[in-house]
């Protein structure tokens, strides 16, 4: 009779297993997998080897109530397994190198529930049976897959969206789209325990530990538990939320350049939410942990993003007779941009049709069910003006075709000066797959604006929702809203009086931080008569959130315009005016307001202008290896005519920096020119991305990248300069 089989230990091929699903560089202490795709492992007995008569059984357990009705909890015999991978794990056993080794091949279903798995074995020997626990491994959603949810068929999508840890979000306005670069860093060692840990940490988890394992074999779910987590308006999410300008206490959100900071700073602080965060924030930490997880994700921006609640889908702005764009106490407004996420899934809660990208928006804005959270809203729903589609599609729909429409206030009277139907939505933009260039998806979110496509979508979707129509205030005051929600009200409504007299604001050249802002304003009389016209310029900060500062500077003109004249107006306004009413977001607006002697009729005409950062270049001085020093330079030069103080280097970059050193850089002198010179040493191959930022007292931060190919030995060099 042959002796019973004991198991000695397990090899689990951690590094092996990792590189085959594309997790190495997670770190090679445990296997991370990928479902829908085997891994291996290898027993070691004791005594004698794997028989053909000894029965085995593994046990794969999630969550703090392994469940097998739940899908938690699955037993599943070494052997030919089920053959559908999508529902049932299976493992196959074959002989190792050893005698009393056995190669175990692990399959974990394309539907099986992410997460820190536990691996145990029944091993059945001459009528006994005994349990023993292999070890812990993780378990990633699987775009390779085609089983799997999330899959998606491009290869070169994959990378884009899966695997590459640094990317660039757009930002500025619609006329001057910039690039800010950010180091995702998705496969930094710890950040995916901090992935799984914010899922623990969810209300959902919380209050259903049992549930909410067993739903997160779902793509849509997990995004949006994610979506919630990520802010901290209703638990300790990752992001405190400041629109406030005043950022004591915290760091300013233009400051940061990466996601591993904000994880591992929440993470190291027992989960107390990190200080602070603006949208750009809020989505680049929410395209990490998607990514990580194995959900595809990419980051979109959306210039002039409506935020609109009444349900009416109109945006109304005001201004007083000066032409000041005046702030109001309704949660209606236009951003200047916002950016939110897309994740690639199957909705297969949904009818056919709305599988592909889904929108996710991690800032806090409206609850949704209870929580501060939305999405995921299929693009594609948005579109079609589908807005009774789950989840939160009125408010994504919202957020690219609302109506703006401009009031003017003079005391108790109010006068309507515009109504847009294109001012929102514009130049939604990603970064376009293999490349640094940026992708304008508009065409994705909706029709041509003003085509008959558009306009019926627009009235599809505003007779699936529910208007709310309450008072908007302004100030002390109570104003009613513009009109009712109805679609009739909206297609029989009369296009506000204009003057006939056009105004158009043109830059110069676009500005940068410490230069005078050359303006031209282009005045045309439409009519074949003499014009008289009364002219009200103004410029005010505004935040990217729409929110208007006061007034720094204003100028009355008179103007005489012949029948049809055409005619500019060039005025400065200088360095010295704005410089200090100048924000965070570095945005002012530039506003004429035109009022005719005779008709008394209005025209409007404004214009945002978003400063241009000073640069700052790097340049590398050497090969760059892995491993091995190398030298770079930072160069930058002081914009402005008077000293900047306080300045610090802050360095950043997955693979190449750990952490984010900083070097204290001292004065800077009127219009002076600084370089320093510093040494790296990558301790990861491949292409990457570093961001150096400046911060300083006198200006917002200075960011600038460089993207370098480290070669992974000595042997093959790279240098990108």
């Amino acid at each position: 009779m042959a002796a019973k089989l004991q198991l000695a230990f397990i090899t689990w091929h951690s590094s092996k297993n990792n590189l085959r699903h594309r997790t190495a560089e997670m770190g090679g202490q445990q296997v991370i997998a990928r479902r829908g795709q085997p891994f291996t492992i290898t027993l070691h007995f004791q005594g004698r080897g794997y028989l053909h008569g000894d029965s085995l059984h593994l046990i794969a357990e999630t969550g703090p109530q392994p469940d097998q009705q739940a899908g938690t909890q699955s037993i599943f015999p070494v052997g030919p397994g089920h053959p559908d991978s999508k529902r049932a794990w299976r493992a196959t056993a074959s002989a190792a190198s050893g005698p009393r080794s056995t190669d175990v091949v692990v399959w974990p279903p394309a539907g099986a529930p992410i997460g820190r798995y536990q691996l145990k074995i029944r091993v059945d020997s001459d009528h006994t049976s005994k349990f023993y626990y292999l070890g812990d491994f993780i378990l990633l959603f699987n775009a390779w897959c085609p089983d799997d949810d999330v899959y998606l068929e491009s290869e070169l999508e994959r990378e884009e969206y899966v695997l590459n840890e640094q990317g660039l979000i757009y930002q500025g306005n619609k006329n001057w789209i910039r690039p800010v670069p950010w180091n995702f860093g998705q496969f930094e060692e710890g950040i995916v325990g901090i992935c799984l840990k914010l899922l623990d940490r969810s209300l959902h988890f919380l209050h259903d530990p049992g549930r909410d394992c067993s739903l997160r074999n779902s793509p849509v779910y997990v995004s949006r538990v994610l979506s919630a987590m990520i802010n901290s308006n209703d638990d300790n999410g990752v992001l405190l939320g400041n629109w406030s300008e005043d950022y004591s206490g915290g760091v300013r959100p233009t400051e940061w350049s990466g996601s591993i900071a904000i994880l591992t700073k929440w993470d190291h602080s027992g989960g107390r939410p990190v200080k602070y965060g603006q949208c750009w924030v809020f989505a680049a930490v929410m395209c990490t942990v998607l990514r990580c997880l194995g959900i595809p994700s990419r980051v979109v921006t959306n210039f002039d993003s409506g935020h609109e609640k009444d349900g009416n889908l109109i945006i109304d702005v005001f201004y007083d007779k000066a032409g000041h764009l005046l702030p109001t106490e309704s949660k209606d407004s236009i951003w200047n941009f916002h950016v939110w996420n897309e994740c690639w899934m199957e909705r297969r809660d949904l009818p056919p049709g709305y599988h592909g990208w889904q929108v996710l928006d991690a800032t806090p804005q409206e609850r949704s069910n209870g929580l501060y959270c939305c999405g995921p809203a299929p693009v594609s729903a948005i579109r079609e003006g589908d807005v009774d589609v789950r989840f939160d599609a009125p408010f994504v729909f919202s957020m690219v075709n609302a109506d703006r429409v401009a009031w003017l206030l003079d005391g108790a009277r109010k006068e309507k000066l515009q109504w847009d139907t294109s001012a929102v939505g514009n130049n939604i933009s990603t970064k376009c797959v293999g490349s640094d260039e940026r992708e304008d998806i508009t065409s994705a979110y909706k029709y041509p604006e003003g085509s008959p496509a558009e306009r019926r979508v627009f009235l599809k979707a505003l007779g699936q929702r529910q208007p709310l129509s309450p008072p908007v205030r302004y100030r002390s005051g109570v104003l009613p809203v513009a009109f009712s929600a109805s679609v009739e009200d909206r297609t029989r409504e009369p296009p506000p009086a204009m003057a006939q007299t056009s105004l158009k604001l043109q830059l110069v050249e676009s500005p940068e931080v410490g230069q005078d802002i050359q303006l031209v304003l282009a005045a045309c009389n439409l009519e074949f008569v003499h014009k008289e016209l009364k002219l009200s310029l103004s410029a005010q900060s505004v935040l990217h959130d729409g929110h208007p500062r006061p007034p720094f500077w204003q100028e009355t003109l008179y103007l005489s315009l012949r029948p049809r004249e055409e005619t500019e107006l060039p005025w400065t306004i200088s360095y010295q005016q704005y410089g200090q009413q100048l924000g965070e977001d570095k945005q002012l607006r530039v506003i004429a307001l035109g009022e005719e002697n005779t008709t008394w009729l209005k025209t409007l005409a404004e214009k945002t202008i978003t400063m241009a950062s000073p640069s700052l270049d790097i340049h590398v001085l050497a090969s760059v290896v892995v491993n091995q020093p190398f030298p770079i330079q930072v160069v930058f030069a002081n914009p402005l005519s008077e000293p900047v103080g306080n300045c610090v280097l802050t360095m950043e970059g997955s693979g190449l920096v750990k952490g984010q050193p900083q070097i204290q850089l001292g004065p800077l002198g009127p219009r002076k020119q600084t370089s320093v010179r510093l040494q790296l040493t990558p301790y990861k191959s491949g292409p990457r991305q570093l961001h150096v930022t400046l911060k300083s007292s006198q200006f917002p931060p200075v960011k600038g990248h460089k993207q370098l190919q480290v070669a992974p030995r000595s042997g093959w060099r790279c240098r990108r300069d």
